[in-house]
């Protein structure tokens, strides 16, 4: 019994010594580990809580998109890109910007957004979209070789119909004929069988005299 309680104490001893030396450390990886749960557990709070704030404001953009009021539509959008650029809504935003924007004729600010959302989307088939109404706008302005390094940049193979075909409008504006019609010819068959908008690529396609 005296030699179980001597082994007992001298396992004791050499705990406390352990303890002594490395308690300093123990705390501070303790403290570290507890910082990081806490820090971690209020940047999900923050995240979810930009979410919620960017989904009202995002509601609100759309209601002015639904009332065609551009002043509404600027500072809702501004604000989503300005201070929860982190958010999906952002760049979803920045497009809704833009689309209503061109249709008020506002070029110069569509190209603005479109470029916010290039550059800042979270989303990649949202980037990917964001250039094609980039390299669109582009083209109404008869910017030709804008639209054409717009079309060449590397983009889902999902998008690679729309880019062609907006290639060959490109290239029947400059009055490439053949060019376009191989372009369009390309787009029909990168297209989706079902995408009604292989119709409108036929129709181009048909206007110039090139068959299916």
């Amino acid at each position: 019994m005296a030699v179980y309680d001597l082994e007992e104490q001298e396992q004791l001893d050499a705990l406390k010594a352990w303890w002594r030396q490395n308690a300093k450390r123990v705390l501070i990886g303790v403290v570290t580990i507890a910082l990081a749960v806490g820090g971690y557990k209020a940047w999900l709070a923050y995240q979810h809580d930009q979410s919620q704030r960017a989904a009202e404001i995002y509601a609100t953009l759309q209601q002015a998109a639904a009332e065609q009021n551009l002043t509404k539509i600027g500072d809702a959008s501004k604000n989503l890109m300005d201070n929860y650029s982190g958010t999906g809504y952002a760049g979803m935003a920045a497009m809704l910007s833009a689309r209503a924007y061109f249709a008020a004729g506002d070029n110069q600010h569509a190209q603005l957004d479109l470029q916010w959302a290039i550059d800042h989307a979270r989303d990649d088939g949202l980037r990917d979209a964001a250039r094609l109404h980039l390299a669109a706008v582009m083209l109404d302005e008869k910017k030709f070789d804008e639209v054409l390094r717009q079309l060449e940049q590397k983009h889902d193979e999902a998008f690679d119909a729309r880019y062609i075909d907006l290639k060959g409008d490109v290239l029947a504006a400059q009055g490439k004929t053949a060019e376009a019609r191989a372009a369009y010819q390309q787009a029909l068959e990168k297209s989706d069988a079902r995408s009604p908008y292989r119709g409108v690529i036929q129709m181009k396609l048909d206007a110039l005299g090139g068959a299916q």
